[in-house]
């Protein structure tokens, strides 16, 4: 009761006032027909008041995203059914849906009076132009009576989630050379030393099978061990993305760093599709959720990549954190999306070009999103990569994506088809 009274709408306070008003002035005047009036404009708030704290509504809701996972500015529909669950007829019910701003105005319904076991469908349209990963919900309903004298809120605890990942564009098929390597724990072991146990397993990392735990291995070393196993070969690509924050310029969905990210988006769902296993790698390391994903049905094949991709933020870090480096097997093509590269960073970059046997990389002309305009191509970034074997090209704000994935397939093929160098010694060739 308590509850339904504080519930008391603007008109419902007024009633009250008016009626308690009213019944003074009948009280002092001696009239009965003002004090029948205040009576009744005191309590018909209050006896709706407590018919609606005392009704005991059991309503039902079931929420539905579809697609789950949108590019952004594309649109997903949320489908929403409201059931009665109850013997008790609901006066008017007013459905308000939690969203983020981003995703557009909040929706709001009115649904009319549903009986015992009545079922209600509403849908609304959700869009947003920001990646992201987004709550919907939960559902608040408003229980209002007739007269509109009291609401009540009523908030379902149930709630969606809808990614929203960056804008795709198709890239064209470029060679890439030297992007075929063993896989998993095939890649070549020496015996040199150590007996054959020593050397056909490794140790536990995250993700692996507990069933290929060798527990006397493991007692041995004092950490898990697993056995290794022989994978079929297949092709492997490790993609890096520079999201530090000076390496960047501009701010919201216009910034250097989400351009970046969406050449990334593109250039993931490629090389998927193109039939590599492809992993994400940022400024602060191997992405924990982001492990290798193979090429399989489409609609899994690159949800889990994209969805790291739409919750990249970033980071305050100015070194960039390599340790997946150290990592073996794990060579092959190497393809780099960065923003500015400090003298720092150069020792760092030659590291990463020596583990691949590709690498390829898209120089961000961060200071075009600057200035604002793109004249004046700042490419020194991308000629002292191309000097430190990489093949790369330099990105504006303008240039457009799948153009620049040619360039990088030119500069390929013209460095896949130079005849080898012929260096002399002991008096022959080689």
């Amino acid at each position: 009761m308590r509850e339904a009274l504080s519930a008391l709408t603007t008109r419902g306070r007024a009633f009250l006032a008016a009626g308690g008003t009213a019944f003074v002035c009948a009280m002092f005047l001696g009239h009965d027909a003002l004090l029948r009036v205040g009576a009744l404009l005191l309590l018909l708030p209050l006896a709706t008041a407590w018919f609606l704290g005392r009704s005991r509504y059991r309503l039902g809701l079931v929420r539905a995203v579809a697609p789950t996972q949108v590019s952004a500015g594309q649109q997903a529909r949320v489908q929403l059914e409201l059931t009665n669950d109850g013997r008790m007829p609901t006066g008017l019910l007013l459905l308000e849906d939690q969203i983020p701003y981003v995703l557009g105005t909040r929706p709001r319904f009115v649904v009319d009076r549903m009986g015992p076991k009545w079922k209600r469908s509403v849908d609304y349209l959700v869009r947003s132009d920001l990646r992201g990963k987004y709550t919907i919900g939960p559902m608040k309903v408003r229980l209002s009576d007739p007269f509109g004298l009291v609401e009540l809120d009523r908030t379902f605890q149930s709630t969606s989630t809808l990614v929203v990942t960056p804008r795709i564009v198709a890239l064209p098929p470029i060679p890439l050379s030297g992007a075929w390597t063993g896989s998993g724990d095939n890649r070549p072991r020496a015996f040199a030393s150590g007996s054959a146990e020593d050397v056909t397993v490794r140790e536990y990392r995250r993700g692996d099978d507990l069933r290929r735990v060798h527990w006397r291995s493991s007692a041995h070393a004092g950490e898990l061990m697993v056995r290794r196993e022989e994978q079929p070969w297949q092709s492997r690509a490790t993609l890096f993305l520079d999201n530090r924050t000076f390496a960047h310029r501009g701010s919201g969905p216009a910034s250097s760093l989400e351009h970046a990210v969406s050449i990334a988006a593109s250039i993931a769902v490629h090389l998927v599709q193109r039939g590599f296993s492809v992993r994400l790698v940022t400024a602060a390391g191997e992405e924990p959720a982001a492990s290798w994903h193979e090429h399989g049905a489409h609609s899994t094949e690159t949800g889990p990549l994209l969805e790291s991709l739409a919750v990249i933020r970033e980071v305050s870090q100015t070194h960039l954190d390599v340790k997946w480096l150290h990592e073996g097997g794990h060579s092959g093509l190497l393809v780099a999306v960065v923003g500015a590269v400090t003298e720092h960073d150069r020792p760092t970059m030659v590291r990463m070009r020596h583990s691949a046997t590709s690498a390829l990389a898209l120089a961000l002309d961060v200071g075009a999103w600057a200035r604002g305009t793109a004249t004046d191509r700042d490419t020194r970034t991308a000629t002292w990569l191309k000097t430190n074997g990489w093949k790369a090209a330099t990105a504006g704000p303008r240039d457009p994506v799948p153009a620049l994935w040619q360039e990088l397939g030119l500069a390929t093929r013209a460095k896949d088809s130079r005849p080898p160098r012929l260096t002399v010694w002991n008096g022959g060739t080689s």
